[in-house]
């Protein structure tokens, strides 16, 4: 595709949506910015930026595919872009000494293996990337060769990486969540009747092996759970005979199947006429819609790496001018980007050729905060397997209100 053809495309066709527009211009983009790194003079810090764009997927030749339509598989990448090109103008204003070059990890021309190749990324000092589990492979291999950091956004999963102390995990592992979520109810609900609800699955296994291995490490006094295998068509009856009108009942979802999840959520709150209950959902419960009538009278808890306060100044500020810009609400994947390219591109600038050894350092608060913190899996030989983001934020649902659990 020609960068000329791209730029009289979104020029011209006014009549595309928003969001079309944006993807058209992100081609543009994408084909400029070699040349534009090639005139900088002065030296600057470099960072590479890896998203599932689908620029091939959305562009036969010349031509958008889709007419005036948008692929709902196209959103989360491009919003993921669109923050951080926004974080991006903030650095442009204040005139940081920062280059960025942007990769489409879904070209069907060119590998993510191909482009890591590219000679602007010879002195690359970071990596981000909105990725699956072949790209954290992928791109954690490369920046272990480099010494370089590589900041996995999006992805809450080791990928089966070891070994690796420049792979950093944004998005926080199933294991930290069971463990946040254990101490949690050592701390508030260690009375109460628990009972973690699950189904077979090898997913399963992990979270009841998460709780039991807390249960065999924890300095407090642990907590009695009954884990009940219910599979995947149970009654309302199979879940009363685990639960105790005496008294409360914690209820945990032990399976990130969100088809289970709002299964299980609806048959107990049913019940939490006769029941006193509190349901503790998994990390996939982000996406539930908790204000449903029938959720009303249930306590819902849940655990989330992210918590962006849609009424707080800059969060404010900024859902105001997506809507604006793009006409429509921007997902959490907007403030993602906008929040990883900004406060990582801050301890670069800040650190430079040391930012590897300061991954840990806290501050350059954007609207999450970051506990990134060492992982060692082999606790015999201690060996530092990665970093990873250890702070959580507890959100409670109760008669339709969100809040925030300390």
């Amino acid at each position: 595709m020609q960068l000329a053809t791209i730029q009289e495309m979104f020029l011209m066709n006014k009549s595309y949506s928003k969001q079309i527009r944006s993807l058209l211009l992100i081609a543009y983009f994408l084909l400029s910015i070699v040349s534009h790194a090639q005139t900088q003079v002065a030296p600057r810090q470099k960072i590479a930026v890896f998203a599932p764009l689908y620029l091939d997927s959305a562009f036969l030749g010349s031509s958008y595919r889709y007419d005036k339509s948008f692929p709902k598989f196209l959103n989360p990448g491009l919003e993921f872009y669109q923050g951080v090109q926004w974080a991006l103008d903030s650095f442009q204003k204040k005139g940081a000494p920062l280059e960025v070059f942007i990769y489409d990890s879904r070209s069907s021309t060119t590998h993510i293996s191909q482009q890591l190749n590219n000679p602007e990324l010879k002195d690359v000092q970071m990596i981000i990337a909105h990725a699956n589990s072949n790209d954290v492979r992928i791109l954690s291999s490369e920046a272990q060769r480099r010494k370089i950091p590589f900041i996995s956004a999006t992805f809450p999963n080791d990928a089966g990486i070891t070994a690796n102390p420049y792979l950093v995990i944004l998005n926080s592992t199933l294991r930290t969540h069971c463990e946040a979520i254990y101490q949690y109810l050592q701390k508030y609900h260690s009375q109460d009747k628990i009972i973690l609800f699950r189904k077979n699955g090898s997913q399963e296994s992990q979270i009841r092996d998460y709780f039991s291995d807390v249960a065999k490490t924890t300095l407090s006094t642990p907590l009695k759970i009954e884990f009940a295998d219910i599979g995947n068509n149970f009654s309302v009856t199979v879940l009363e005979n685990h639960l105790d009108s005496t008294r409360k009942n914690v209820c945990i979802a032990g399976s990130l199947d969100e088809n289970f999840g709002t299964n299980l959520l609806e048959q107990l709150s049913s019940l939490n006429n006769i029941y006193p209950i509190t349901m503790v959902g998994m990390p996939t419960w982000d996406a539930f819609n908790f204000t449903r009538p029938e959720y009303r009278n249930t306590e819902i808890i849940y655990t989330t790496p992210f918590n962006y306060n849609r009424s707080g100044s800059l969060s404010g500020r900024l859902n105001s001018l997506f809507e604006e810009t793009v006409n429509s609400r921007p997902t959490d994947m907007f403030f993602r980007g906008y929040e990883t390219m900004l406060r990582f591109g801050l301890l670069l600038l800040d650190t430079k050729k040391d930012v590897a050894s300061n991954l840990t350092r806290k501050g350059n608060f954007i609207f999450t905060q970051f506990d990134i913190q060492p992982v060692f899996i082999n606790k015999a030989t201690m060996a530092l397997d990665y970093f990873e983001n250890k702070k959580l934020y507890f959100i409670r649902y109760n008669n339709g209100i969100k809040s925030s659990v300390n």
